[in-house]
């Protein structure tokens, strides 16, 4: 399998925007892209989700939600980005000002300015902020599903045989979890029981029944777009 791909590694979005300009043939992507590309498939069976609470994605904030004037949007996901534009409408029923946030917007969440912060950043800030609203937990509240942040896409047919190598090969890693966590350190979180108790690797029929769900909203959104 390694002989037969070159490896890129990058935040999501920026993978997504190689995917949509058609620079690479298969990505770990939000799946907010979706609508934006020509045809894709979900390749594999695994992707990144939660059902609830999954810590590495949040709105942080100095003051309550109703208190909430702007909110600094995370650059390095789409999905999540699209997400919070639900739950805002939806589910808490608040209509902040959202500004694109650009490298170190963290630094910009105080007063009645929050933030929605994406991995290990999310981690960080939750040390910082004294209001935390969870995206996985508030759209499980809202619809009673598990949440679907990225999959594995591609943006053309691949053959059978790889994508069976492909899954295989994304198994032998979900493995050996306890390697991965003890070859990379981390201090301001758990990530043991992250990778085992917030995040969920393997796509259930549940999740793409989610995902549905989630992509006809972002399509409704976007569509009332002027």
């Amino acid at each position: 399998m390694k002989d037969e791909i070159e490896l890129i590694f990058d935040y999501p979005s920026k993978i997504a925007a190689f995917l949509i300009n058609d620079q690479v043939d298969v990505g770990l992507v939000p799946v907010a892209i979706i609508p934006l590309l020509k045809e894709h498939y979900v390749i594999a069976d695994h992707g990144i989700a939660c059902d609830g609470e999954v810590a590495s994605v949040c709105l942080f904030s100095d003051v309550p939600l109703e208190d909430i004037r702007s909110v600094y949007l995370d650059y390095q996901s789409r999905t999540s980005v699209e997400l919070l534009k639900i739950l805002l409408k939806e589910h808490w029923k608040i209509s902040p000002a959202l500004i694109k946030g650009a490298q170190n917007f963290e630094n910009e969440i105080k007063g009645n300015t929050a933030g929605l912060v994406i991995g290990d950043r999310a981690f960080t800030q939750r040390l910082k902020s004294k209001y935390m609203y969870d995206l996985g937990l508030a759209w499980k509240e809202m619809t009673g599903m598990p949440f679907v942040f990225a999959a594995w896409i591609s943006n053309k047919k691949l053959p059978a045989d790889f994508i069976a190598a492909f899954n295989e090969a994304n198994t032998i890693g979900l493995k050996n979890l306890d390697e991965v966590i003890s070859r990379n350190p981390y201090t301001d979180f758990d990530m043991k029981a992250y990778y085992t108790q917030n995040i969920q690797f393997d796509l259930k029929p549940a999740m793409f029944t989610a995902m549905d769900l989630f992509l006809s909203k972002l399509k409704r959104n976007l569509e009332a777009v002027p």
